[in-house]
């Protein structure tokens, strides 16, 4: 059986966001044959412009992207939109491509009744951009994601078969790639 790499991106820097904590529910919830590697960096990424060189943290971002077979980015919404360290990761690959043609599976979480749905209209839009291979199963919005997290963990049965179809989603997008 092929060993399928899926990176997990949290738009949220913090260790314990509820968007850290859904990547991790998603990876309890993979097959065997799935590795699951959630990035840390987006932090530590510089201010993206055009002919700025690459440091060492856009280039590991970039690598990790390429050893990937698909991608799954949680978020939370800042202000209608997705957080800048986010956008701006996304940004640093315009030009180069990493994105292009790799099935994505996009989440946006947060406390409020919209489920953050600014933020993951935003974010579609840009993964549009980067020309990733999406489908209408390929995001989801989660509401009220406080009441739905218990000692760290996503206590919600309905959120948690969302994740598996979304999981279901990306596995096929993988699929019909190779």
């Amino acid at each position: 059986m092929k060993i399928i790499n899926i990176l997990g991106i949290s738009g949220s820097l913090r260790s314990d966001s509820t968007n850290v904590i859904i990547l991790r529910v998603i990876e309890s919830l993979l097959p065997e044959n799935v590795t699951f590697q959630i990035f840390n960096g987006l932090g530590e990424m510089p201010h993206f412009s055009p002919g700025l060189e690459e440091r060492d943290a856009v280039m590991k971002f970039k690598r990790a992207l390429q050893l990937a077979d698909a991608v799954i980015i949680s978020t939370p919404e800042y202000a209608f939109g997705v957080p800048g360290t986010l956008k701006n990761a996304l940004d640093w690959t315009v030009a180069t491509g990493e994105f292009n043609e790799k099935p994505v599976a996009a989440i946006s979480a947060s406390p409020l009744n919209t489920g953050g749905d600014k933020a993951l209209a935003s974010l579609l839009l840009t993964l549009t951009a980067l020309g990733t291979v999406r489908n209408e199963n390929s995001y989801l919005s989660i509401p009220n994601v406080k009441s739905k997290i218990v000692e760290g963990k996503i206590a919600d049965q309905n959120t948690i078969e969302l994740l598996k179809i979304l999981i279901a989603n990306l596995l096929y997008l993988i699929h019909i790639r190779s």
